[in-house]
């Protein structure tokens, strides 16, 4: 069983920046392919963006790419999130999951089995 939890949620300013933690326990982090996706109340959660096994390969969704970095520490089971720039339209609820399947994650939902509780966002203009 994989349990993984967000931190670093908060409220900024558009322009501003925010970097999200995801801690993780049980099973073996480092097989695993990592990935961030975020959802906006009555909507569907979105990919945003997926670390592999050793950090080697990452992918962004467009709407976040050139602002957000992700990286992981196999050593301490954590995987972040820093997010420059930040504008309104990034306001939601962010998750990490774990994709125990592969060490490289999709952008597809229902590869995952273990998600975090989320960690609000909210960027005021």
């Amino acid at each position: 069983q994989v349990q993984l939890v967000e931190s670093g949620g908060g409220l900024v300013q558009a322009g501003g920046s925010l970097r999200l933690s995801c801690a993780a326990s049980g099973g073996t982090f480092s097989n695993y392919g990592m990935t961030w996706f975020r959802q906006a109340p009555g909507l569907e959660r979105e990919f945003v963006a997926t670390i592999s096994w050793n950090g080697g390969s990452t992918v962004f969704a467009d709407s976040v790419k050139g602002r957000f970095t992700i990286s992981r520490d196999n050593a301490k089971n954590t995987m972040s999130l820093e997010m420059n720039n930040l504008k309104p339209e990034d306001t939601a609820v962010y998750y990490c999951a774990a994709d125990v399947k592969s060490g490289y994650g999709t952008k597809f939902l229902d590869q995952y089995d273990y998600w975090g509780q989320g960690t609000q966002v909210t960027v005021s203009s």
